[in-house]
């Protein structure tokens, strides 16, 4: 073995005790670093040992090769998320949602208005009123489940490991880009703004984008290099997260006619689709920034709440104020499912969001008035048993893990609840 072999190995075993100190596992990177002889000094997080293996990957030999479409591409496993074109052959894998229970509960001192989800699934944030944001540590959460669901038992495993300061009213919009520790969270004060808490000594905001209108929802490219606002207007920004220019589609037509509720990129990034208080849903090109598609009238007229890429790009999945939820197929244009049976007691008067569980077996969507999770089988449309959510007042924000079988819901309680179901 070469010097430089050694140098390349020692470089590896480095990344990858950093990783396992980053991680939470302290004491196995400290015993690990001793055994290998490398130095004690755990480098900084850095994400090298992600993009190393990401790289790998496009050379694995493992994967099968054989079993390809047309076009060179292997075709998605049917299990892996839903594809209406096996809507006969596919049972749900997943327990159903109303058997997740509540596992870990933390207060604000305002009502809790946003959330995500990481795109490992690792962490998760919740954002208030109060203009507080927390990130939490989902392995943490998942590890104490067998204790009593309230903050205190959680706090002594730091549960909460970062809490951040710097808006000037209520959070309205988080969302964690794909590769870096970065948290960029929208708000009522008309900014943007990012975090970087990787470093616990800032609570501070690193960068801030002044707009002219509240931030109503935010999404990332894949890639990490863009993401997309929705301000309370007409118009999609799309900013370049290093620079922070932004970007604007010139064909005024593309434009929705009232404020944007909701927009998210698709998987793969080629497109993202948007849905505004018009009552329109528009799916839109990734690259040329323009509209290539428009669901009129979605909701029977109703402003739209939040929409959804399936994982492959085939669906779009939406909620409006007419408390229905339904899934489209972009390649006819049309309404394939409405998933029916929520707000029994009339329209809903406050947005909340609908989404898919990690494997896109069932539909979820929180009810204003009763206060439970209403849930269908994604592709027959089959209502389940409703969910109580536990809180005191109307469930204003919800998110599933994309990982795992756990959700966190917040509420004007003051309250977001992590919710998990265990494989036992």
């Amino acid at each position: 073995m070469t010097k430089s072999d050694i140098k390349d190995r020692e470089y590896m075993y480095r990344l990858i005790t950093g990783q396992l100190y980053y991680d939470g596992h302290q004491q196995i990177a400290f015993s690990l670093a001793q055994h290998l002889g490398i130095t004690s000094q755990i480098p900084p997080p850095t994400d090298k040992l992600f993009r190393l293996v990401n790289l790998a990957k496009q050379f694995s030999d493992d994967s099968d090769t054989h079993d390809t479409s047309s076009d060179g591409r292997k075709p998605m496993d049917p299990s892996a998320g839903l594809d209406m074109e096996y809507d006969s052959e596919i049972q749900p894998t997943t327990p159903e949602p109303s058997q997740y229970e509540t596992i870990y509960l933390t207060s604000h001192k305002g009502p809790c208005r946003a959330a995500a989800f990481s795109t490992d699934g690792f962490l998760v944030a919740t954002g208030s009123a109060d203009c507080s944001i927390k990130i939490l540590d989902v392995e943490k959460i998942v590890s104490s489940r067998d204790m009593a669901p309230n903050e205190g038992n959680a706090e002594g495993k730091n549960v909460v490991f970062r809490t951040l300061y710097d808006h000037m009213d209520e959070v309205t919009t988080l969302t964690f880009h794909p590769r870096e520790s970065l948290l960029v969270s929208g708000s009522s004060d008309c900014t943007i703004k990012m975090f970087d808490y990787s470093k616990s000594s800032l609570k501070r905001a690193v960068k801030t984008i002044n707009e002219v209108a509240r931030i109503n929802a935010l999404s990332f490219h894949p890639g990490g290099e863009f993401f997309l606002a929705a301000a309370d207007q007409e118009i999609v920004r799309l900013y370049n997260s290093e620079t922070q220019q932004c970007f604007v589609c010139a064909n005024p037509a593309d434009h929705h006619k009232g404020p944007i509720g909701d927009i998210r990129y698709s998987d793969d990034g080629r497109m993202f689709v948007s849905g505004g208080a018009d009552g329109d849903v528009k799916v839109w090109d990734g690259i040329s920034n323009r509209c290539i598609q428009t669901f009129s009238r979605a909701h029977d007229g109703n402003a739209i709440c939040s929409v959804q890429f399936t994982r492959n790009g085939k669906y779009v999945l939406t909620s409006g104020f007419d408390s229905v939820v339904k899934l489209w197929e972009l390649s006819t244009n049309r309404c394939l499912i409405a998933y029916t049976g929520a707000g029994s007691t009339g329209p809903q008067t406050l947005k909340i969001q609908a989404g898919f569980n990690h494997n896109e077996d069932f539909v979820m969507f929180p009810d204003e008035k009763s206060g439970s999770l209403c849930s269908w089988d994604s592709r027959t449309s089959d209502r389940k048993r409703l969910g109580a959510l536990g809180h005191t007042a109307p469930c204003r924000v919800f998110v599933h893990s994309p990982t795992m079988p756990a959700f966190l819901t917040g509420s004007d309680d003051y309250r977001a609840r992590f919710w998990y179901k265990s494989s036992n």
